[in-house]
């Protein structure tokens, strides 16, 4: 178990923090985060005002009603990016004012060139590739927790949670209003911001945090009010201070969505692997309650009663095949999504994915003074349902128990505290052999910590523990460490980081990839700056990996060295190289008589050309070695490897958009050259906004491993997929859902199953594995 003499010892160990070595996420070096503004900047005195400004009276891009002239006028804006501290190549003049129940910002977005302004009409948060104009709110002053409120030209909204150590995530919505017009001069938009729709302290005099942002996409422009200058760490650091702000409340705040939904379905149940069967239902009701409750301000309350936490929107494709490790996607699931930053740490202890189907669920999240505050507890009946029925372990629920407490340090460190638990009344003899349903309990605690130690250096640290105990009453436990050092400039980007996960060290609540390792890991950028009209800056990047497990055996060594050149009009490319080391062990690999070293090597290229409004390519394209972890016989063995991803995005006018994207992935033999498998996902997205309210969505996908059996233990599949869904969302909450989803597999018509309980494929031919239609609807009730 979790005992006190393993916590001291683990948090004894953060006094290593000052040492250059900290934890480093390689995939958010290439693009910080969007945002932030200089705190040596005066604080913005916002006015109170008797009623709130109307969007036609902007329209004309020179406003001049009495409402407008009571109201702070800004126009300093200063660009980040391309070129850091010069003036914006555009004019840009905001308005802004509060009453009693909203914030109002309001924007005029002139420009010069007004044709060439990017603004689709498009689905909610969908904006990324459009002109932007938005705001980062840090209502508790903390410097690390925001929201962030932005439109395009055409008033189409995209808002989420800001944590300045893992940036923007826009999955969690907001009830707000917003407008925005296309004029002769440019654009303009319009921000009602509810009170009600923010968490702050209950002070009678409020300071807040705020940065405000225009992108300007022909010209990668990032442009910013206050000054959010590259050769400092972060956003929220450069934050200004809004004042003004006093008597205000979200008032009474409760919120309840009732839903319910309709289905009719057919799919294939394999639960007993070895006696695979079709079932379905003609009609299949269901009813739930979401409900949100604000405590002083500042805390929030969900609960959750029979949640439909089926996804509407559907997950981006990604390769499995030939994997050796999880990968990862992203929860898009409401209830999980408000402050979800107040459960981040450097090792990612919470992944609620891991919740795949609760009955009941609570949240209490917030932020009370110095302190924030995290808890949850849900049920979990996958694993009593992944069963079939006579099943010893069919009905069983898994229970998940998080607690998450931090204090501040000043306005831009923090300490913190974080324990989970996930429990299971598991049974010795059942057919799932998955960790889900073989784990008995699992719990992890630990502490960890995060230090501005300069305007340009930034370390995080975690020491944590676990203990887990499994179905036939063994158990194991360990210590695991991480820590992290970045350090931001303009012309250099670089950091580094440190692991250290025990053997015995597991989270069944989060998402960790393997124990038994002891990784370094380095990232260092450069840029050359130019202030050419094409040609933007271009520079290197390296990232290196060094892995052992406990023993000192070397497990991988991996370097990637880049050039990449930054042109206008959301151009770039560039040009890598791959050189690896892996080795693999009996205990790996069972086949394996001793430790194998495999040498990977790979040449590649990559870019993306958005010259045309209408239009964007991007693609990544690698050859080399890889290892073949999936042999028909014997250890795995190194293979040439060919790996593509490529897209295109049509817009041929506005409200249509086309997303269509290929992945593909081929091993072959490294002698002859003969084919082991070719994998290949095509992808097409079709979506049409009649207006901002009503969407209809379409997507199709073909994905097929055309395996050869002598080369590998994979099996043939070919799958294709359709997917029809109409959206109408009034704002988030209330929406009406229509969709019907279609999947064809080439399965063996009487689901006849080989030796291992793999139903059989067929060379060609496709029966239909899974189909259903459904409706649903939800309305929010907002107190």
């Amino acid at each position: 178990m979790i005992n006190s003499r393993n916590l001291v010892a683990l948090g004894a160990l953060l006094v290593w923090f000052f040492v250059p070595l900290s934890p480093a996420r390689a995939q958010q070096q290439a693009a910080p985060p969007r945002a932030a503004a200089p705190s040596s900047l005066s604080a913005l005195h916002i006015p109170r005002l008797e009623q709130g400004p109307k969007f036609d009276d902007f329209v004309s891009m020179s406003p001049s009603s009495p409402v407008i002239s009571s109201m702070l006028k800004i126009d300093k804006f200063v660009q980040r990016d391309p070129s850091d501290g010069a003036p914006a190549s555009q004019k840009t003049i905001m308005y802004l004012g509060y009453t009693d129940k909203n914030l109002y910002v309001v924007c005029l977005c002139l420009d010069s060139e007004p044709g060439k302004i990017r603004a689709r009409r498009s689905r909610r948060e969908q904006i990324d590739s459009d002109d932007l104009f938005g705001f980062v709110l840090d209502p508790f002053h903390d410097k690390q927790h925001g929201i962030f409120f932005y439109v395009n030209a055409l008033g189409i909204q995209q808002d989420g949670i800001w944590d300045e150590t893992h940036g923007p995530d826009d999955s969690f919505d907001m009830l707000w209003n917003s407008e925005g017009r296309l004029t002769p001069q440019g654009y303009v938009v319009w921000f009602e911001i509810p009170f009600k729709s923010l968490r702050f302290s209950p002070r009678a005099e409020q300071t807040w945090g705020i940065f405000f942002e225009r992108d300007i996409r022909r010209n990668n422009e990032d442009t910013f009010y206050p000054h959010i200058t590259r050769n400092a760490q972060g956003f929220l650091g450069q934050e200004t201070d809004l004042t003004g702000l006093a008597n205000i409340s979200p008032g009474r705040n409760f919120q309840f969505i009732p839903y319910g939904s309709l289905r009719g379905f057919r799919d294939l149940d394999d639960r007993d692997p070895a006696h695979p069967f079709f079932t379905g239902k003609r009609v299949e009701g269901r009813i739930g309650l979401d409900s949100k409750i604000v405590i002083k301000d500042a805390l929030v309350l969900d609960a959750t009663i029979n949640p439909d936490f089926a996804q509407v929107e559907s997950d981006d494709p990604q390769i499995t095949a030939n994997q050796r490790f999880e990968v990862f996607f992203p929860e898009k699931r409401p209830f999980f999504l408000e402050n979800s930053s107040f459960f981040n740490t450097p090792v990612n202890l919470l992944f609620t994915r891991r919740i795949a189907d609760p009955e009941y669920g609570v949240r209490l999240t917030g932020k009370l003074g110095h302190w924030a505050i995290g808890a949850l507890f849900a049920d979990d009946q996958s694993p009593g349902r992944a069963v079939p029925p006579t099943d010893p372990l069919s009905g069983a629920k898994a229970y998940f128990s998080v607690l998450r407490v931090s204090h501040d340090l000043g306005k831009e460190s923090s300490i913190g505290f974080m324990y989970t638990d996930r429990e299971m009344n598991t049974v010795p003899l059942t057919l799932c052999t998955a960790n889900p349903c073989i784990v008995r309990n699992n719990r992890v605690g630990g502490i960890d910590a995060k230090f501005k130690l300069s305007s340009k250096w930034l370390a995080t640290a975690q020491a944590l523990a676990s203990y887990t105990r499994y179905n036939n009453g063994t158990h194991n436990g360990g210590p695991s460490y991480e820590y992290h050092l970045e350090r931001s400039s303009s012309k250099l980007e670089y950091n580094a980081s440190y692991r250290d996960a025990s053997e015995g060290f597991q989270t069944e609540t989060g998402f960790f990839r393997r124990p038994d390792i002891r990784r370094f890991s380095q990232f260092a950028s450069y840029r050359f700056r130019r202030e050419g009209k094409r040609l933007q800056w271009h520079g290197p990047g390296l990232f290196t990996i060094n892995n052992w497990d406990h023993h000192g055996t070397r497990l991988e060594w991996f370097a990637n060295s880049n050039y990449r050149f930054m042109f206008q009009h959301q151009t770039d490319f560039g040009v890598y190289t791959n050189l690896g080391h892996e080795r693999l062990r009996p205990k790996d690999f069972s086949v394996l008589l001793s430790d194998r070293d495999y040498a990977h090597v790979h040449g590649g290229f990559f870019f993306d050309f958005g010259y045309f409004k209408p239009l964007f390519f991007f693609g990544d394209v690698n050859w080399g070695t890889e290892t073949n972890y999936t042999p028909a016989v014997g250890p795995p063995v190194l293979a040439r490897s060919n790996f593509a991803h490529l897209g295109a995005t049509l817009r041929p006018f506005s409200g249509l958009t086309i997303e269509n994207s290929y992945l593909f992935q081929r091993l072959r033999d490294n002698l002859s050259g003969a084919s082991i498998f070719n994998n290949h996902i095509i992808r097409s997205k079709w979506n049409y906004q009649f207006n901002r309210e009503l969407s209809l969505r379409l997507i199709g996908q073909y994905s097929t491993v055309l395996a050869n059996s002598s080369a590998t233990s994979l099996l043939t599949t070919k799958n294709i997929n359709a997917d029809v869904l109409l959206t109408y969302l009034v704002h988030p909450g209330t929406a009406l859902y229509l969709g019907y989803n279609s999947n064809l597999q080439n399965l063996n018509p009487a689901l006849a199953v080989d030796p291992n309980n793999n139903i059989l494929t067929t060379r060609s031919g496709y029966i239909n594995d899974g189909r259903q239609f459904f409706i649903k609807v939800s309305y929010l009730f907002h107190y």
